[in-house]
């Protein structure tokens, strides 16, 4: 008996729980075309207000960053999604928004979280998408 208990616990444990799920999208509005190789970082707001990184990746040639590594690692708290804009869209670039940083509340574990940013020239836009 003490076994089924002890294997029962031990499955408990290693089954992960729902996690939330983080992406974005750099759409460029100036030319009507996804943001590709922009470097984005996740980091997460710790209980003393420190950030944490917690992944980070580039913008594939759609623009998309679909994933930041294993969903199970994000749980609710505030994040922070700062772009690289200062190479974008070339080496030659010297863009006004050299970054953006978008700050944003992960408020169910389950959810899905696409947190896109709209960008032009001399200006951007975020929204939660889906």
């Amino acid at each position: 008996m003490k076994t089924i208990a002890l294997a029962l616990l031990i499955g408990a444990v290693a089954t992960p729980a729902a996690a939330a799920d983080i992406s974005t999208h750099v759409l460029d509005l100036a030319r009507g075309v996804g943001g590709k190789a922009v470097p984005v970082v996740l980091s997460k707001r710790d209980a003393d207000g420190r950030w944490q990184k917690v992944g980070a990746a580039t913008t594939d040639a759609d623009g998309r960053v679909r994933s930041f590594g294993d969903a199970k690692a994000f749980d609710v708290g505030i994040y922070r999604l700062q772009f690289d804009m200062s190479g974008y869209p070339d080496a030659a670039s010297s863009p006004f928004f050299p970054e953006i940083t978008l700050t944003f509340r992960v408020g169910d574990k389950a959810g899905h979280y696409h947190v896109p940013v709209v960008v032009s020239p001399y200006g951007y836009s975020t929204y939660r998408g889906n």
